[in-house]
């Protein structure tokens, strides 16, 4: 306890008052592609859902294209990409990371779209929805990235 003449004073927060805590830029970046990335996984698994699309599958087409292991392997860096970039986030050195977020993000989101092509008005919604959702998060990583700030650097004279 501090007497009221001492300069060092303890101010204890209202009920109301929530604790503030700086999340770094690469953590905001990495939870984003994390939510991205199950995003994508869950929202394909939904697809099979549609009537037909396991009887498309078992007769070895996805959309309009044949299943192939070229098919699967374009799948396959779709899903690997937002799995490295949450890696990637925590890793690079800022400068470089903001870049390839930009990059990669901005790439997504026409990616992301496509998703609807070839989508019948019954699925409308669903789709405008999911998709809503990804572009969302994505702009969230631009924003991220676009507005990462910059430390002054202090530079000392001997």
């Amino acid at each position: 306890m501090t007497s009221p003449t001492s300069p060092i004073t303890t101010q204890t927060p209202t009920p109301r008052q929530f604790e503030t805590s700086v999340i770094a830029v690469q953590a905001k970046l990495a939870a984003a592609w994390t939510s991205l990335m199950f995003l994508i996984i869950y929202i394909d698994y939904f697809h099979l859902y549609q009537p037909g699309e396991i009887d498309d599958i078992r007769g070895g087409v996805i959309f309009a294209f044949d299943i192939s292991g070229t098919l699967l392997t374009i799948f396959f860096a779709i899903i690997a990409i937002p799995a490295l970039m949450v890696m990637l986030s925590v890793t690079l050195r800022p400068r470089v990371n903001r870049a390839v977020n930009l990059v990669v993000a901005s790439l997504y989101i026409p990616i992301c779209v496509f998703n609807a092509a070839g989508a019948t008005s019954d699925w409308a919604f669903y789709y405008v929805v999911t998709i809503g959702v990804e572009v969302l998060i994505l702009a969230f990583i631009l924003r991220t990235a676009w507005t990462w700030p910059r430390s002054s650097t202090v530079t000392a004279v001997a």
